[in-house]
């Protein structure tokens, strides 16, 4: 099950006033695929979203699987369509504020919405929660109720399907909260925090293994110094601190800075110098002239 599924169950089990339960059933109508005088039609993918299509427009359910659709016949389309405020004249669908007669009936009229038409993206995958429209007015309506609570809706068009989506966590979250669906919340606040937590523990495992990588080539090249100081017969003739230097660093080469500084006996910085010292040295002997 899809967490968009799982979402419009917890939302299908929300208990509603009466008003709030009128307003839900004109959502989830009004964003259906088809909602005219003449034919009002839901097409779904979750039997349990069919079946308070099919209570409400006193139809069968038909489909199996993965698709269900719900088709009033014209009678009762025409009844639910003046149910709703709507009237034949009009051309432009646009939804009917009288529908949402109180405060409370604008999250059931959202969640009515979304159990018709709504998509919720994953949280492993991202955060996008989008209603679709058939037609333009309606979506941007849509948009309005929302910006109204305290949303930054997006729209978007492609041929004949208007999208409305929300793409911020945070966002998303208070509309499943204002929708109904708490558990869903949290799910996603949960998986919000927790990718937070994997992604700060990769950028410092990334950060830790940059630094590890930084340390070995450091070591690597320099014993290569050392070896090749030793080889030109120039180590013997270094300082006792160098020569004990270059003895610590050729046994130890896995050891870091600070690792060696304590075994040295002496601050990072110092010990630092030393070993920048015996890279210099082997450096100049490499860039002298042959006579």
């Amino acid at each position: 099950m899809s967490f968009a599924s799982e979402v419009k169950t917890e939302l299908l089990a929300v208990p509603a006033s009466d008003c709030c339960r009128f307003a839900e059933g004109y959502g989830l109508l009004l964003f259906a695929r088809v909602f005219s005088q003449h034919e009002i039609s839901v097409v779904t993918e979750n039997a349990g979203v069919a079946a308070r299509a099919a209570e409400l427009l006193k139809a069968h359910v038909r489909g199996a699987k993965n698709v269900f659709s719900v088709t009033a016949d014209k009678i009762n389309s025409h009844r639910q369509w003046e149910q709703f405020g709507h009237h034949a004249g009009r051309l432009i669908l646009r939804i009917n504020r009288a529908n949402l007669e109180n405060e409370c009936c604008a999250g059931a009229f959202l969640r009515g919405a979304f159990l018709s038409s709504g998509t919720l993206t994953s949280p492993e995958k991202g955060y996008r929660l989008e209603f679709s429209a058939a037609h333009r007015y309606l979506a941007g309506d849509l948009a309005v109720l929302l910006r109204e609570q305290d949303r930054v809706p997006h729209l978007s068009a492609r041929k004949n399907t208007f999208t409305v989506y929300l793409h911020d966590s945070e966002q998303i979250e208070d509309l499943l909260t204002l929708m109904g669906a708490a558990n869903s919340a949290l799910e996603l606040m949960n998986a919000e925090i927790y990718k937070d937590f994997r992604n700060v523990t990769n950028r410092r495992v990334n950060a830790e293994t940059a630094n590890i990588s930084k340390t070995v080539n450091a070591a690597a090249r320099q014993i290569r110094a050392i070896r090749a100081l030793e080889a030109s017969g120039e180590l013997n003739g270094l300082p006792s601190e160098l020569r004990e230097t270059a003895r610590l660093r050729v046994e130890n080469p896995e050891l870091t800075l600070a690792e060696l500084a304590r075994i040295a006996g002496i601050s990072r910085s110092g010990l630092n110098r030393r070993l920048q010292k015996l890279v210099e040295l082997e450096t100049e002997n490499k860039n002298v002239p042959e006579k």
